[in-house]
């Protein structure tokens, strides 16, 4: 059974040494630090073997108790902090308390307080543990769950998991058809909020108005056709989760009362007298370059920072071919089912050809093959033949060699159009991505 690990930091030496000798006989790995610093530094180095319990001073010189509470919360949202005070901090541990901490000792210690108070703050961090445990149990059966075996994949989630527990706003950066949304679901799910509501809303598919309309909502009679209150998706999503995706599809005006939400944990809608408070925690998604948005004035630099605290990539599906196979089969079973249809195996040849295949549109256009795939077999098994057209073309070669990716996208975008014969929203669903980024798209190519 693994020990339970401790941390102790006060720059007081005869404060480390009593408490560590309070903490050993009771049966705990102890380590120590002189100081805020080589606090951070160890926590840093725990990686693999985090603490399960970090007691730290709260006033030292340098690096406080707060910063090692920050750190703690930050990398390991499981592990329980406790402040260490003197009389004259008794005030600043209840702010502590307020931000997280678990509980507070004042010096001096009473040894039977040490003991009770490790003891049930180490009760909680293993309650915490077994409900994560849970909820990703729950996840599987309530079908958030992302399908990988590809290790960066997994050292993804496992960030997406530390990440979910606290507040911060989070940015889901990646290619149309990465899983954007499934990933918000999936940290709304491993968060303290996953008893609470989740409300998607695509900010690429409303004018500034309909959007700032759906957001915010409007008191009964604040415009002509208003005979009701409308409650906005901010207020729908209190206790939750609001996923804004393609939010750098908003016009700066757009951008500016969104801002304003953040900043202010509060919003009001359209003919309201008074603001309303909100209690949200705001995930967003985008396709785009956003850093070179910034630059180029189209998004709003401090809006980039405040929805940008924490930022997760998706890679590609092609920068992960070994999850191919995993997901084509998750696919099958998925497809089959609902048609009602006896598809139990896709062939040989047919995954290599996956595996051959870039994927511009990604997961997204993965489960259209395979859902077009179910349909076409007539027996229990997905042949090469049953692939489209466009999978079976790998564009690999030109005059000049290899083409740049570029090229390969230009010439799979042309394919597509040519087999829709010109139906852009068509064309859309069997790249994976919406009618906004395909109009970008052709606009880069010059294909429109």
């Amino acid at each position: 059974m693994k020990k339970i690990r401790i941390l102790v930091v006060d720059d007081e030496k005869i404060a480390v040494r009593n408490l560590q000798h309070v903490l050993k006989k009771e049966g705990y790995e102890v380590e120590t630090a002189s100081g805020g610093a080589q606090a951070l530094k160890l926590l840093d180095l725990a990686e693999d073997n985090e603490f399960d319990l970090v007691l730290t001073d709260l006033k030292m010189p340098g690096i406080d108790g707060m910063a090692v509470l920050a750190k703690t919360q930050l990398m390991y949202p499981e592990t329980e902090v406790i402040m260490i005070t003197g009389y004259a901090t008794v005030d600043s541990a209840i702010d502590a308390l307020k931000a997280g901490a678990y509980h507070y000792l004042a010096k001096p210690f009473k040894l039977d307080e040490v003991r009770r108070v490790v003891k049930e703050a180490l009760e909680k961090q293993e309650l915490k543990r077994e409900n994560r445990q849970l909820k990703e149990k729950l996840a599987k059966v309530h079908g958030v769950s992302i399908i990988t075996d590809d290790p960066q994949m997994r050292d993804l989630l496992r960030t997406a998991r530390h990440i979910a527990q606290g507040e911060v706003s989070i940015l889901i950066t990646g290619e149309s058809g990465t899983g954007k949304e499934l990933m918000a679901r999936y940290v709304h799910e491993n968060s303290l909020r996953s008893s609470g509501p989740f409300v998607a809303v695509n900010c690429g598919v409303f004018t500034e108005e309909l959007l700032s309309n759906e957001l915010f909502g409007h008191e009964k009679g604040s415009f002509t056709g208003a005979d009701r209150k409308k409650i906005g998706l901010i207020e729908s999503a209190g206790g939750g989760t609001l996923f804004l995706d393609e939010i750098t599809e908003m016009s700066l005006g757009m951008q500016v009362k969104l801002l304003r939400a953040l900043q202010e944990k509060e919003i009001q809608p359209l003919g309201a007298t008074m603001p309303i408070k909100i209690n949200v925690r705001f995930v967003a998604a985008t396709n785009r370059d956003i850093l070179k948005m910034v630059q180029d004035g189209s998004f709003r630099q401090d809006l980039y920072f405040r929805i940008n605290v924490m930022n997760i990539h998706l890679p590609p599906l092609a920068d992960r071919r070994k999850d191919i196979p995993l997901l084509t089969r998750h696919f099958v079973d998925k497809y089959s089912s609902r048609m009602g249809k006896i598809v139990t195996d896709i062939s040989a040849d047919a995954i290599r050809q996956l595996q051959d295949y870039d994927f511009p549109g990604n997961v997204r256009e993965l489960e259209n093959i395979v859902e077009r795939a179910v349909v076409l077999t007539r027996s229990e098994t997905i042949e090469f033949e049953h692939l489209p057209e466009m999978a079976v073309h790998t564009f690999r070669q030109n005059k000049g060699g290899l083409p740049s990716l570029d090229e390969q996208e230009r010439s799979y975008i042309e394919l597509v159009l040519e087999q829709t014969q010109g139906n852009k929203t068509k064309a859309a669903e069997i790249l994976g991505i919406d009618r906004v980024s395909l109009w970008r798209k052709l606009k880069k190519y010059l294909l429109d």
